[in-house]
């Protein structure tokens, strides 16, 4: 399989006939698409997509309908990347695709033009500079976590009741008046976590009056 860094390095085949496509997009109704959109008729965009969401959005119809346009030989431009993504890891996402459909991706602020060699070279840097920050997230949390087992801490999600609510879960299952049910909606947890940081209470609740030191268990088989 062919990697995404490597994918980016490839050349791309040239047509003559293959469309510029534009994409353009603002954040809110308030912003205008103008100056986007003139940028890409200046740079010979024969159509023209555009959005009026986040970046962050996965509804950028648009984007969609742009990206389902495009042919082999034609080129996706935008007016900059932060037009087309917020995430490193979309860009290159996006841009791998399209590479592997034979589309070119060009930039006009960045001057970046997956077409040309230069153009390539830099989005391999993007994509090895992207996978050795997440390498460094992976590596920093284990340590973390590590470091934190260390000192004795708890790794993971709370317990669901405390010793304080166990001791007095205990209590309250020794008086016969109070129910299971009533005990855990008093504690705020439900019947199943009661009885498992109570596992006496399985055997009956006479095993909590007597307590579980006193219970009597079985002499194991020789």
């Amino acid at each position: 399989m062919v990697s995404p860094q490597r994918d980016l390095l490839a050349a791309l085949p040239t047509s003559a006939a293959g469309a510029r496509i534009g994409y353009a997009r603002v954040s809110t109704k308030g912003q205008l698409l103008d100056r986007q959109i003139a940028a890409l008729e200046a740079a010979g965009c024969t159509r023209i997509f555009a959005d009026k969401k986040s970046g962050r959005t996965a509804e950028r119809e648009e984007l969609w309908a742009a990206l389902d346009y495009l042919r082999p030989g034609d080129t996706l431009v935008v007016s900059a990347l932060d037009r087309l993504s917020r995430s490193i890891q979309d860009l290159i996402a996006i841009v791998s695709g399209l590479r592997k459909r034979e589309i070119g991706f060009q930039s006009l602020h960045e001057a970046l033009d997956t077409t040309t060699p230069g153009g390539r070279l830099v989005f391999h840097v993007f994509a090895a500079l992207a996978e050795f920050i997440r390498e460094l997230i992976v590596q920093g949390t284990y340590e973390g976590i590590e470091a934190a087992r260390a000192r004795g801490e708890r790794i993971g999600r709370p317990p669901a009741m405390t010793p304080e609510q166990i001791r007095h879960a205990r209590d309250l299952l020794t008086r016969p008046d109070n129910t299971v049910t009533s005990i855990a909606k008093l504690l705020g947890v439900s019947r199943t976590t009661l009885y498992k940081y109570v596992p006496e209470l399985k055997a009956g609740r006479a095993s909590l009056v007597a307590g579980p030191e006193d219970q009597v268990h079985p002499t194991p088989r020789s």
